[in-house]
């Protein structure tokens, strides 16, 4: 206790003698200095940051008249009442002639979109290009010729913690606001919104409505996309995250490339965390890296040289905590160059050199089912490696995967999910899309299925 109390009493002597160790405070000099301000920024960016207004129209479905007894009580199913369906968010002028980037969970599921400018214009948008892997969506306004402001993307591997930040966007529709904080985090990789894990954490107060605006840095560039809030409340607790505004380059940069989807590298390998246990099996201080667990035949991965049970520890010089960590900075190298990697194998450092081209896409064969049975609303394709490479599911998989879901739909109600393979129906193997359209389309009192799904194989009997 007397050492306890000898510490305490020479820890205020040290606080008490040493007055200089504190932040200097002075009276401000000049009128100058009472005038500091953000605004010279804001006034810069403002005009390039704009409202997203989507609508969507849905038809309010009793499920009881599927039951033929029951619709002469409740109308037939063309007559149900259809309801219009509002959201808002933020977006982000990228490119002078109108394109918008905004979060794809803005506009999902929209049939009409306008876009609201800082000067109250308001202009009917068409979606260009919509990327659920990182919930970004490209706008473009129409029926102008205008030129509008824009605002240039930052490098987001050059931002620090503790960086001042500005956030501005449309919280609550209440209109264009501005909010300041700094840079709490980087590279979050365990927030669980979108397939690439690798986010910006800030303070600056964000809420329902910020979604798609723009997250600003000290010189007026975009340096990300704000995309979530983590709160219990509903509103801003402090903890905000922002899509890196390189990935945003990305997609932007496949919008204006006139694509449809997004091009990115692929590796061709399958990678997993370090456990602590791992660690110390390969004998490392640090659960670090991105332990490779499988390799395609003839996939660039194999190509480089990389295999099994290899270590990715950085990739261009930049070190990978993770495997998250690790898609995030493959995924936004450009085509057509190469990438450096290095992996450690065997106690040894060794350095590869990857090929950065895009996955194969050959019969994929997209199809949504309209059939009345289960499957009805359900969007499948037959698993390429760039389907594979989406789903995150193993490169060598074959079958039929779940691509998308409608809402309200017959597949999505009776439990069908992204990324299920379906292996049968009825006894009946499914080996590509058409198989299963056909089985879709043959009436049943009972439906057999057979899915896999997070690698394990379920079985399922659903009534018809």
């Amino acid at each position: 206790m007397n050492l306890i109390r000898s510490f305490a009493l020479l820890l205020v002597a040290a606080v008490v003698v040493t007055p200089a160790l504190a932040q200097d405070r002075r009276v401000p000099s000049s009128g100058a200095e009472l005038r500091l301000s953000y605004a010279p920024i804001v006034q810069r960016v403002q005009p390039a940051v704009v409202n997203v207004y989507a609508a969507k129209t849905v038809q309010n479905r009793n499920p009881l008249l599927d039951d033929p007894i029951f619709r002469r009580f409740f109308g037939v199913p063309g007559q149900q009442p259809e309801q219009m369906q509002r959201s808002l968010g933020s977006g982000v002028m990228v490119d002078a002639s109108g394109l918008v980037v905004t979060n794809n969970h803005v506009i999902e599921g929209a049939d009409q979109v306008k876009v609201s400018l800082a000067d109250k214009r308001e202009f009917e948008a068409e979606i260009v290009l919509k990327d659920s892997r990182t919930d970004l969506a490209v706008l473009r306004l129409k029926d102008t010729k205008d030129k509008f402001a824009t605002l240039d993307f930052a490098n987001s591997d050059e931002l620090l913690v503790g960086d001042v930040v500005l956030a501005i966007g449309n919280p609550f529709g209440v209109g264009q606001t501005v909010t300041h904080g700094i840079i709490s985090a980087l590279a979050r990789t365990q927030v669980g919104i979108t397939d690439y894990q690798f986010f910006i954490q800030t303070d600056a107060a964000i809420n329902p409505g910020n979604s798609g605006g723009a997250l600003v840095d000290m010189t007026g560039k975009l340096a990300g996309i704000n995309t979530a809030i983590f709160s219990r409340s509903g509103g801003s607790q402090g903890i905000g995250f922002a899509i890196p505004a390189n990935m945003v380059r990305v997609v932007v940069a496949s919008a204006k490339g006139g694509g449809k989807a997004v091009k990115r590298p692929w590796l061709g390998a399958r990678l997993q965390a370090v456990t602590p246990e791992i660690a110390e099996t390969l004998g490392l201080k640090l659960p670090n890296g991105a332990l490779v667990a499988n390799v395609a035949p003839n996939s660039p991965a194999a190509r480089a040289g990389l295999k099994l049970s290899d270590l990715i520890v950085a990739i261009e010089g930049q070190a990978i905590d993770d495997p998250n960590a690790f898609d995030y900075r493959f995924a936004t190298r450009p085509l057509g160059g190469n990438a450096q990697i290095d992996v450690q194998r065997g106690g040894k450092t060794v350095k590869l050199t990857v090929p950065l081209e895009t996955a194969p896409d050959t019969n994929r064969d997209e199809i949504t089912l309209s059939a009345r049975s289960p499957f009805q609303g359900a969007k499948v394709a037959n698993i390429s490696p760039a389907v594979a490479d989406e789903l995150h599911l193993d490169s060598q998989t074959e079958g039929v995967v779940v691509i998308d879901l409608e809402d309200g739909g017959t597949a999505a109600s009776v439990g069908f999910q992204k990324g299920d393979i379906i292996l049968a129906v009825n006894n009946t193997k499914i080996a590509k899309t058409s198989d299963l359209d056909k089985a879709s389309k043959v009436a049943s009192r009972l439906w057999r299925i057979t899915v896999v799904r997070g690698g394990q194989q379920i079985n399922v009997t659903l009534g018809g």
